[in-house]
C-alpha cells in the first residue's frame, strides 16, 4: 500500500512531542485524501508558524512576484513569506518554532525554487539548533538523470547547488544530499514514503496531480518544463499567459509552420509537435500575436527534455535574427540563460554534441554522488 510521507504522521508524532512546530508548505502539501498538511499538523501537534515559498502558501502568486507575510485567520497562525524580503527564515520568524517541517511537491528540476527554499531553511535550522523534518513525496518526472552539473560561478536562486537539471531524486533524498554533500549539517529527519519504487510512474500511485505553481498545470507540463524553461532566458515566450504554459513556445517573429517542420525533422523520441498561434495575456509579448510550436508528451520514458530544449533553442537562434538572450539579471550581473543552464555553454557554443558529451560525464559523476542517499528500491 502506497503512503506519502505525511500519510505516516502518526508513526512519527514523537518528533513533535512537546514542541512548537513551524511548517513550510503550499497547496500541494496534502495527504492522499487531499487534506492539507497544515490542517493535519494543526490538529495533531502544536503548529505555531507557517512559511510560504515562491507563489505563496496558497499558490496563487505568479513567478518572481514577491509575496508578503500575513496572518491566517482560519488557523490563527502567522504566515511568513520566504519569497519576499527574506529567502530564509530569520530568528524573529523562528522565535516560536522548536522543529521546522517541509512538505510540498517539487517538480524534479534544478531551476525550480522550492528546493532552495528547503535548503535555505535547513541552513537556518542548523544556525538556530532547530531539528528539520521533510515529509517525502514522489519525483513527478521520475529518476532518470539528465543535464550538466551547475557551475557555481552561476549560482542563484534558480540553481544554488551543483546538481543536474534533472536530478532524479525525491525531495527527501535531495534534502539528505544537500545536508551531507553540500555541508548544511542540520538535524535532519526524512519521513519516507511507503510502497514507493523507482520503477513506477507517478500516475501509478493513485494520487491526483496538484499544480505546484500556476504555470505547471499538468503532469505532462512538468516533464516539458525541463525542456522549455530555458526560454525564460530569451525573448521567446514560454507560454505564460496561455492555457498551455511551458507546453507552447513562440514569438511574434517566428514562422510556426517552418519551426514545426524543422523540429519534426529532429525525430525526438517521446513527443509530437504542431504549429501553434497564441496571444499571451501576461508576461512576454502580452497581447501580441505569437507563433511557435505546441509540444505533446507521448512517451515520458523515451523523452529527453533537457537535450530537446537545447536543440529547440539552437534552431530558433540560428534561424531568427530577432532572437535575443534576455538582459543580465540582478544576481551578480549574470544573464538568465546562464543561471538556468548552470554555465554559459549553451549561449556561447556552436556544437551541441560537445555540450551533450559533457552531460554524459556529469550524469555519471552525479549518479555516483547520490547513490548513498537513495531511500527506495526498484520493484
Amino acid at each position: 500500500m502506497f503512503k506519502l510521507g505525511i500519510d505516516r504522521i502518526d508513526e512519527f508524532l514523537h518528533l513533535f512531542e512537546n514542541k512548537r512546530v513551524g511548517l513550510i508548505t503550499n497547496p500541494t502539501g496534502v495527504n492522499s485524501k487531499l487534506e492539507l498538511t497544515a490542517d493535519i499538523l494543526n490538529r495533531k501537534v502544536n503548529l505555531t508558524t507557517l512559511f510560504g515559498p515562491e507563489h505563496g502558501i496558497r499558490g496563487d502568486a505568479e513567478a518572481g512576484v514577491k509575496v508578503e507575510s500575513y496572518f491566517d485567520k482560519k488557523l490563527n497562525i502567522e504566515v511568513h513569506s520566504l519569497y519576499g524580503q527574506n529567502r530564509r527564515p530569520n530568528q524573529e520568524m523562528l522565535k516560536d518554532v522548536d522543529v521546522l517541517v517541509f512538505d510540498m511537491q517539487d517538480v524534479g528540476a534544478r531551476f525550480y525554487t522550492y528546493i532552495y527554499t528547503m535548503s535555505h531553511a535547513m541552513q537556518a535550522a542548523k544556525e538556530n539548533n532547530i531539528p528539520f523534518v521533510v515529509f517525502d513525496r514522489p519525483n513527478p518526472v521520475g529518476h532518470k538523470l539528465e543535464g550538466n552539473i551547475l557551475d557555481l560561478t552561476y549560482r542563484s536562486f534558480v540553481g544554488y547547488y551543483p546538481i543536474l537539471q534533472r536530478y532524479g531524486m525525491t525531495i527527501g533524498e535531495l534534502a539528505l544530499y544537500f545536508n551531507t554533500e553540500q555541508g548544511i549539517g542540520c538535524d535532519l529527519t526524512v519521513v519516507p514514503m511507503q510502497g514507493y519504487s523507482y520503477d513506477k510512474d507517478y500516475t501509478e500511485y493513485d494520487i491526483p496531480w496538484l499544480a505546484p505553481s500556476p504555470n505547471i498545470p499538468t503532469l505532462d507540463s512538468a516533464h516539458i518544463y525541463l525542456a522549455t524553461c530555458v526560454f525564460e532566458g530569451t525573448n521567446v515566450s514560454e507560454g505564460r499567459g496561455t492555457t498551455r504554459p511551458f507546453s507552447m513556445i513562440g514569438a511574434p517573429f517566428i514562422d510556426a509552420d517552418d519551426l514545426a517542420s524543422k523540429v519534426a525533422k529532429l525525430n525526438t523520441p517521446g513527443i509530437l509537435v504542431r504549429p501553434v498561434h497564441f496571444i499571451p495575456n501576461m508576461s512576454k509579448h502580452e497581447g501580441v500575436n505569437c507563433s511557435g510550436i505546441e509540444i505533446f508528451l507521448r512517451d515520458k520514458n523515451k523523452f529527453e527534455p533537457v537535450k530537446f530544449g537545447y536543440k529547440l533553442l539552437d534552431i530558433i537562434r540560428k534561424d531568427y535574427k530577432e532572437f535575443e538572450f534576455r538582459v543580465p539579471w540582478s544576481e551578480g550581473g549574470k544573464q538568465m540563460i546562464d543561471l538556468l543552464t548552470g554555465d554559459n555553454k549553451l549561449k556561447t557554443s556552436v556544437d551541441l554534441d560537445l555540450i551533450f558529451d559533457g552531460f554524459n560525464q556529469d550524469e555519471k559523476t552525479f549518479e555516483q554522488s547520490i547513490r548513498r542517499f537513495k531511500l527506495y528500491e526498484k520493484i
